[in-house]
């Protein structure tokens, strides 16, 4: 039994056995141990496709992370701050996620495995902070799916597709459908993702110019002011307060953009190709972010798509007869959902994998199919995901919650730069964040003021998101801290940072 400070590694396992409670444990680097052939089968039958993915599949990921939110869920933020406070607060949020682009961009050339976050944090705070990271994003990318597949079959009932209404089946068939093509090959996964986004991406740009030819000014500011708060007025009707309660909704532009580096052990040269995807995503996504905003408040007013569940198509149509226009709109609205759906369930699977593999949840979640797909990571996560939107309704709820555990994530990641920054200056860095430890810092600060303001808008979420974390890090505390694995990519990087850190003090 380790202390919970050195990696242990399992031997080979060939059977059940070996996934149980102290299975094959025995010392790691720490404790002088050479990796064997026991630490090459157990990776062997924990391995991914290299090489499935170039720069443009990793782009084209990063977009279809987000774009379902150009399409729906950032226009409940006029509600909250008015066009005014919706506005500063997606600039805010937008320069959070440039400022956490770029520090990931730098962390993911350097530690090009699937773990992302977690890895990045495992190596600057340990295994306690790499836990804490892989356990939020794991909460984002588990709940954001099922929230859209709620709106998915709104989106189906509504355009009368097949006589369908929202219920499990059309749930049941997205989490089967999707994760079936997961299945089946992550190069063939990311091709299907980037075709659906290009179809989305085209349909924004569609209906921006559809929208700019009815753009009036003067419905912006529609919003009724609010004359008892602070700082109000016709720009910000809900006072300053008011843009602080529209943080979570400003991040809906960008929401997911970050899990590009999971796909770092399948991408074809990930130190070059990572920063690329990152910065390109991160462009699309804002340019995608400022015409959607405007052309939607300035159509039709803010007033009117305010509440509304679909608001492009209001931007267009308003209460009158539907368009042939509005109608693609809605039918690519539809594509967006499915982007974003297939592709937070890949990047839900590989932080699965790499915790697993590693140790931190069951090993067993980390096993590989021939086709190098983590059936497990796809399959479990598919049926929690199937299960809380078949039998919750609240998409809402969920994606607020995911949006909780998002922003813990984003601290602990711009953290890690921080501290890699600091404690590792001659650390090898074939990519170099712009502005180093200011804009990682900027980040940082962001995240820790998008993360209360989760409580401004749905305490209800930030606390169902804190009662998963305690039941997680009491599965850490008193079980899987003591078995993690010392052959996992991760882990072998963190301990080499150890021992080179206790040679420098001996």
């Amino acid at each position: 039994m380790s202390d919970g400070t050195d990696s242990r590694v399992p031997t080979t396992p060939t059977t059940p056995a070996d996934t149980g409670p102290g299975a094959g444990q025995r010392p790691g680097p720490g404790s002088g141990h050479a990796p064997g052939a026991e630490d090459a089968d157990y990776l062997r039958r924990r391995t991914l496709r290299r090489g499935s993915a170039g720069w443009l599949l990793l782009t084209g990921l990063g977009v279809a992370y987000v774009v379902s939110g150009d399409f729906s869920g950032w226009n409940l933020g006029l509600a909250e701050g008015g066009f005014g406070g919706l506005a500063l607060a997606t600039l805010l949020m937008g320069v959070m996620y440039a400022c956490l682009v770029f520090s990931l961009a730098e962390l993911s050339a350097i530690l090009p495995t699937a773990g992302g976050g977690y890895g990045f944090a495992r190596r600057a705070l340990g295994t306690w902070g790499g836990f804490l990271t892989g356990t939020a994003i794991l909460i984002e990318y588990i709940l954001a799916p099922a929230a859209i597949a709620l709106f998915i079959g709104d989106y189906v009932e509504s355009l009368g597709l097949f006589g369908l209404t929202s219920d499990w089946p059309v749930y049941l068939a997205c989490f089967v459908i999707f994760i079936g093509i997961h299945l089946w090959g992550v190069g063939e996964a990311l091709r299907f993702s980037l075709v659906v986004t290009a179809v989305a991406v085209a349909a924004l740009l569609v209906f921006a110019v559809g929208a700019f030819t009815e753009f009036d000014t003067g419905g912006l500011n529609d919003i009724p002011v609010d004359q008892d708060a602070f700082g109000s007025g016709s720009w910000l009707p809900f006072g300053l307060l008011g843009i602080w309660s529209a943080f979570p909704f400003g991040m809906w532009f960008f929401l997911g953009v970050e899990g590009v580096p999971l796909a770092a052990e399948e991408a074809k040269d990930p130190v070059r190709s990572m920063p690329k995807a990152l910065s390109i995503s991160m462009a699309v996504l804002a340019l995608l972010a400022l015409i959607t905003f405007f052309a939607a408040t300035g159509a039709r007013g803010s007033a009117a798509v305010a509440e509304a569940g679909n608001p492009l198509v209001v931007a267009l149509q308003g209460d009158g007869e539907p368009t042939a226009l509005s109608r693609f709109v809605n039918y690519a609205g539809l594509a967006g959902l499915v982007a974003s759906f297939f592709s937070l369930i890949y990047a839900g699977s590989r932080q699965l994998f790499a915790l697993s593999r590693a140790g931190y949840l069951p090993r067993f979640l980390s096993l590989t199919s021939r086709r190098k797909a983590p059936y497990l990571g796809l399959l479990i996560p598919g049926a929690i995901g199937f299960a809380l939107a078949a039998g919750s309704g609240d998409g809402g709820r969920m994606l607020n919650v995911a949006v909780f555990g998002a922003t813990i994530s984003y601290a602990l990641m711009a953290l890690s730069h921080l501290v890699l920054r600091r404690r590792e200056p001659g650390l090898p860095r074939p990519y170099r964040t712009p502005g180093g430890t200011l804009t990682s810092g900027t980040a940082f600060v962001l995240a820790l003021s998008a993360l209360v303001a989760t409580f401004l808008v749905d305490k209800d979420a930030a606390f169902i998101a804190l009662g998963v974390y305690a039941v997680a890090l009491a599965y850490f505390t008193f079980y899987s801290r003591h078995r993690l694995v010392a052959a996992a990519p991760e882990e072998e990087f963190a301990a080499l940072a150890e021992a080179e850190a206790e040679l420098e003090r001996g």
